[in-house]
C-alpha cells in the first residue's frame, strides 16, 4: 500500500514541478510574508511586543487568505483535469485504490505547499530575527505558524479534491473551488459579523459566536495560532474571543475537517467510473 501510495507521489510531484506550482507558491509566499514583515513592524511600541510577534499576526492573516487558495489552485484540477484529458481511465486502472491514489496526489501537493510554506514565513523570520527583534516565545510562533499554515493547507486540497471529483469538467471544478474560497474565506466571517452587530453583545455573542467561528477551518487556523501565544493575541487583537474557547477546540477542527474531507472526497472518487 505505502509504495503504492509513493508511486503516486512521485508522479504527481513531477507534475508539480513541470507545472511550476512549487516555485509560484514559493515565490507568492515569500513575497507576501517579506512585504507585511516589513510593513508590520510600526506598531511594535505602542503594544509592547517584538517586531517577529507583530509580523507573526500579520502572516496569520496571509496565510489565512492564501493557503487556502494555494491549495485549491493545486488540486481542484487533479480529478477533473484528469478525466478531461482521458488519463483518469488510465490512472484508475492501476493496481492502487481510489484512497492511495488520492493519498499520493495529497502527499505530493502537501510537500510542495510545506516548502513554500517553509521558505516564506522562515525566510521572514529570519529577516527579523537578524535584525534583533524576536524573542524565543515569537520565534516558536514561527514554527507554529509554519506547521498549522501546512495543516490549514492540507484541509483545502481536501476540499479541491472533493470539488474536482463532483465537477463534470475543469472550469466546472475551478468555479466551486472560487466560490468555496469566497464562502469559506471571505463570506463566512461577513456573516458572522453582521450577526454579532444585530446581537448587540447577547447571548449570541458571549456564547454561540466563538464554537461558529471555530467550526470554519480558517478562523480556526487563526484562533489556534491566537491562543497559542498571549503575545499574538495583543497584536491581533483577539484576546477575548480567545480566552472564551478550551485550547483543544481550534485543533479538533481543522482535524476534523481534514478528515472528513478526505472521506468525502474518496467517497466521490469511488463513484467515478474508470
Amino acid at each position: 500500500m505505502i509504495g503504492r501510495v509513493l508511486a503516486v507521489a512521485r508522479t504527481e510531484w513531477l507534475i508539480v514541478r513541470r507545472n511550476r506550482w512549487l516555485f509560484l507558491a514559493t515565490l507568492i509566499m515569500l513575497l507576501f510574508a517579506l512585504a507585511l514583515t516589513f510593513a508590520g513592524s510600526a506598531p511594535t511600541g505602542t503594544l509592547g511586543v517584538d517586531r517577529l510577534t507583530v509580523a507573526v499576526a500579520s502572516m496569520t492573516t496571509l496565510s489565512v487568505y492564501l493557503a487556502p487558495l494555494l491549495a485549491l489552485m493545486m488540486s481542484f484540477d487533479s480529478i477533473a483535469g484528469e478525466a478531461d484529458r482521458g488519463s483518469l481511465a488510465l490512472l484508475l486502472s492501476y493496481p492502487a485504490g481510489r484512497g492511495e491514489i488520492l493519498g499520493g496526489k495529497f502527499l505530493a501537493h502537501l510537500a510542495a505547499l510545506g516548502f513554500a510554506m517553509s521558505v516564506g514565513f522562515g525566510t521572514s523570520g529570519l529577516v527579523v530575527a537578524a535584525t534583533g527583534g524576536a524573542s524565543l516565545e515569537s520565534a516558536l510562533a514561527v514554527g507554529r505558524l509554519i506547521g498549522t499554515s501546512i495543516l490549514l493547507g492540507a484541509v483545502f486540497l481536501v476540499f479541491g479534491y472533493l470539488l474536482s471529483s463532483l465537477a463534470g469538467s475543469p472550469a466546472a471544478a475551478a468555479g466551486l473551488s472560487a466560490a468555496l474560497w469566497l464562502v469559506v474565506v471571505v463570506l463566512y466571517d461577513l456573516g458572522l459579523l453582521g450577526a454579532v452587530v444585530a446581537d448587540a453583545g447577547g447571548y449570541f455573542t458571549q456564547n454561540v459566536f466563538p464554537w461558529v467561528l471555530t467550526a470554519n477551518p480558517a478562523d480556526a487556523f487563526r484562533l489556534w495560532n491566537v491562543t497559542s501565544s498571549s503575545d499574538v493575541a495583543l497584536a491581533t487583537g483577539m484576546t477575548g474571543v480567545s480566552g472564551s474557547l478550551p485550547v483543544w477546540a481550534a485543533p479538533a477542527s481543522i482535524v476534523f475537517w481534514l478528515v472528513a474531507g478526505f472521506a468525502m472526497a474518496r467517497t466521490a472518487l469511488r463513484r467515478l467510473e474508470p
